[in-house]
């Protein structure tokens, strides 16, 4: 059995499809051009015959090119666009192009306060360094109780300037904890819900004894 022949355009068919591809296109073209572009569903005599029915419809125009003839859809008045449209046009474009912008500038935001986030301690670390620092005041208030009862052995300025330094240390670590702990908080603050969670999470980590 031999191939199917593909059925070919009824006149009317035909008509509507070089019509609406004139449109769509946009573009001149010969009848054989558009056969071919129609995949020869119109033969190339009929759409010479169906682009001169629709020249004298006034629907396409026609002009001489060479030996052949050229055809395109003829514009509907309609369809042109008013000043008053391209003025709101322009002004859509600004407002779409500052929206952008915006946007953009969120986004970069977010990618800062990401890369700040991933390169901050995780939670366990925070609650980590948080559990030391209890231990660490601990065992200085102990000292300080025992030094305030009296329990204390002279101290030679060596000594003394050796606990200093090393008090200048504790405490600048001491600052950069807090601060650390600060911000930890923050974003727990930002992350949940609702106050009274946060207030539920303060009380489970001891945060405000």
């Amino acid at each position: 059995m031999g191939p199917r022949k593909e059925k070919k355009a009824t006149s009317a068919e035909g008509s509507d499809m070089i019509l609406h591809y004139l449109r769509t296109t946009n573009r001149p073209y010969s009848a054989i051009e558009i056969s071919e572009n129609l995949l020869n569903k119109v033969t190339k005599a009929a759409t010479a015959k169906l682009l001169k029915d629709l020249h004298e419809q006034k629907l396409v125009e026609g002009r001489t090119s060479g030996k052949s003839v050229v055809y395109h859809a003829l514009q509907d008045p309609n369809d042109a666009v008013t000043s008053e449209q391209l003025t709101e046009y322009d002004n859509r474009i600004r407002t779409l192009k500052d929206q952008t912008a915006d946007l953009e500038n969120v986004a970069k935001t977010l990618r800062t306060t990401l890369a700040s986030l991933n390169s901050s301690l995780s939670t366990a670390d925070m609650l980590s360094s948080i559990t030391s620092l209890e231990r660490e005041k601990a065992e200085i208030m102990a000292r300080l109780d025992s030094l305030r009862a009296g329990h204390a052995e002279k101290v030679t300025p060596e000594e003394r300037e050796k606990v200093e330094r090393e008090w200048r240390v504790m405490k600048g670590v001491s600052a950069r904890r807090e601060k650390i702990a600060k911000e930890f908080w923050k974003t727990v603050e930002e992350m949940t819900e609702s106050k009274e969670k946060c207030a539920e999470l303060r009380e489970g980590w001891g945060l405000d004894e």
